[in-house]
């Protein structure tokens, strides 16, 4: 019922309020039109709008299923965790091998997928089932007293992956193990998926694809795969078979989109799948090499229609560093926000990685524009992804994202504040994907997924639109048509916008409404972000302030973490792009921000009687395990007690007709 409640706050909300959606009351002629393919049977939709509607969900979760939840004492299954997901309750592994708490979410999601790694799949259940072939195994011990995290993430590092001795010395056959877990993640999405007219909840099949190489650190080249359907290969492709022959980071996409292909997508069963690169900030930039050819180009964009801007590890829309007061190839500000402090997946802590030295091609933004320059050299952009958010929780605990509430996603390593702020305090709670879909079905919200009509929101529930279109009214932010408008003269996120005299741009943007025992955080201001390249070549991005106020003077109250100061419940914009060229290549994207609150790690602080906000800060954590509390902007990079909460659209790509 509160889901219900919610939906319906935002609905009226939508139709009230110029600036969020339209009352399909004002325009008549709308045609109707179901822009997605039906693949299954199903129910249809009572909550179906044309205009498409705001769905929030989680699509990299891991349950224990994943070895590296499973070693930190987590048991939730994927059955668990799509009730979770719908409201129900989890119980999570306490600080200390006896303790347990239990936790719920604020606010069941519209749709999730859980993605535990297909990588180790089998041993797993081999090391968790007693009296399996495995279950006594020294490496099956190592798993069950948590020091099987770095010895068997060390086989994956080898080039190529080996599987662990366990599958040859007891007699185990690893892969064929594999069988049982997937099955069940497969029949916990089906019994988790409302086929029914309510349409309440949508869950996905999926699994994450965990390359790694130690080649001058340890980089991650994770991918998730989520499958729009019920036809889904056997068994997962993982990185041990994907890079049996070879590990060489250029090939490790190919790779995988090669046994997509063969298992999937061209094996005639009614099987599609999208993959998602996941933790470019940890990849050290090694996700985006440049395509071996135009084919390479195209696979890739085949696949890799979306991008995560935020997980539990870390933003990587671009990056800033206060100290050094400069930037990665920018001079955005902004960007300094949930850093992780170098960019290796699996450092917990040590120094950031200087400025200067952190790769380019790690960061989306410098991604996206290199992608623009690419595409006029091979004909295809590589690089035109849309952007999500997730949380990567490992907790099995799906768009768990509350600030004041986060219990941490890795069960015991973070289970207790004190062990948050010393091992993980540059971690965050995630975010959220957000798509506007015609209903909450899975043909509706993968299609929504694949034309990259989405948006990544850092946790909260803020609902965002964008429209480009040369013939978009100058007042769009008036008619109680602008989204038909929208739609009827412009193209929306995700799409590219052709020929054209000009780049206008259409952004709407509405607030969380929040839940009832937590009210939503008011809008501070809505940006622009332009990417291009010149005629010369050389690629530029420039961040323009569109709607609300930076400076609004909005903050929080010390003592108790409470809003101080007020923002916009919906904020809207008309963009004329004053630097257009209609021959270069460009993107646009919205970047929308919320009046600042308190950082999860603040609220551990006050709850340990430490306040980040203390001049005397230093002296009241006295070196103890809250020390970091009294990390801000005069002594780190990007760590503050307070954070601005913040969304991004999906570009829209203006692709001249040359280019």
């Amino acid at each position: 019922m509160v889901k219900l409640r919610l939906h319906a706050a935002y609905l009226a909300a939508l139709l009230t309020l110029a600036s969020a959606c339209q009352d399909s009351s004002v325009a008549p002629d709308v045609p109707e039109r179901q822009p997605f393919e039906r693949t299954e049977e199903r129910e249809p939709c009572d909550n179906y709008d044309p205009l498409r509607q705001p769905l929030f969900g989680d699509l990299h979760i891991h349950s224990g299923f994943s070895y590296d939840a499973s070693v930190f004492g987590v048991t939730g299954t994927p059955a668990d965790t799509y009730r979770f997901a719908r409201g129900g309750q989890m119980q999570l592994p306490g600080a200390d091998p006896d303790e347990t708490r239990t936790v719920r979410l604020g606010r069941p999601l519209d749709f999730a997928a859980v993605t535990d790694h297909a990588e180790f799949l089998g041993e797993v259940r081999l090391c968790t089932a007693s009296g399996s072939a495995a279950f006594d195994h020294p490496q099956c011990d190592q798993l069950r007293g948590s020091a099987g995290f770095l010895t068997w993430g060390a086989s994956l590092v080898s080039a190529p992956p080996m599987r662990l001795e366990l599958c040859e010395d007891a007699g185990a056959d690893c892969f064929g193990a594999a069988l049982s877990p997937w099955g069940e993640t497969q029949a916990a999405a089906e019994e988790a998926y409302d086929r029914s007219a309510a349409c309440e909840f949508t869950s996905f099949v999926g699994y994450e694809h965990t390359a790694q190489t130690a080649a001058g650190g340890l980089f991650s080249m994770h991918r998730n795969v989520i499958f729009r359907n019920a036809n889904v290969p056997r068994v997962p492709a993982s990185y041990f078979e994907t890079a049996a022959e070879s590990a060489a980071p250029a090939e490790v996409g190919s790779q995988l989109w090669a046994a997509l292909d063969a298992d999937c997508t061209e094996a005639d069963f009614g099987c599609e799948a999208l993959t998602i690169p996941h933790n470019p900030n940890g990849s050290g930039g090694l996700l985006f090499l440049d395509p071996a050819n135009a084919e390479d180009a195209r696979q890739r964009r085949r696949y890799d229609a979306l991008v995560e801007m935020i997980q539990v590890k870390g933003g990587s829309e671009c990056r800033f560093d206060r100290l050094a007061g400069r930037g990665a190839f920018t001079t955005d500000e902004l960007c300094a926000f949930e850093q992780m402090p170098t960019a290796r997946t699996l450092a917990l802590g040590g120094e950031p990685t200087p400025i200067d030295e952190y790769p380019r091609r790690a960061l989306v933004r410098s991604v996206l524009i290199d992608g623009l320059a690419l595409g006029q050299t091979l004909g295809v952009n590589p690089f035109q992804f849309g952007l999500i958010g997730s949380t990567d929780t490992h907790n099995a605990t799906a768009g768990d994202v509350d600030e004041a509430s986060w219990p941490g996603a890795g069960g015991r390593i973070d289970a207790s504040g004190a062990r948050r702020l010393t091992t993980v305090q540059s971690n965050n709670p995630g975010g959220l994907t957000g798509v506007w879909a015609e209903e909450n079905s899975r043909d509706a919200v993968f299609s929504a997924l694949r034309r990259r009509e989405a948006w990544a929101t850092s946790g909260p529930r803020i609902a965002v639109r964008l429209f480009a279109g040369e013939e978009l009214d100058p007042a769009s932010c008036e008619r109680g048509d602008a989204v038909a408008h929208g739609y009827d003269v412009g193209v929306p996120m995700g799409a590219e916008l052709g020929d054209a005299s000009r780049a206008r741009l259409l952004v709407m943007a509405m607030a969380d409404p929040g839940a009832p025992s937590r009210p939503g955080t008011d809008l501070q201001a809505v940006q622009i972000i332009k990417g291009w390249v010149d005629e010369t070549g050389a690629t530029h991005e420039r961040v323009f302030d569109v709607a609300g106020d930076l400076n609004n003077g909005a903050s929080v109250n010390p003592e108790s973490c409470e809003p101080v100061g007020a923002g916009h419940r919906t904020l809207c914009a008309v963009f004329d792009d004053p630097d257009f060229d209609p021959d270069a290549p460009a993107f646009y994207y919205a970047r929308v921000l919320e009046n600042p609150t308190c950082r999860w790690s603040t609220y551990d602080c006050l709850a340990s009687g430490v306040s980040p906000f203390d001049p005397n800060c230093a002296e009241t954590a006295a070196g103890g395990p809250f020390a970091n509390c009294c990390r801000n902007e005069s002594n780190h990079p990007s760590i503050s007690p307070t954070i601005r909460e913040r969304a991004w659209t999906s570009p829209i790509w203006f692709v001249p007709p040359s280019g």
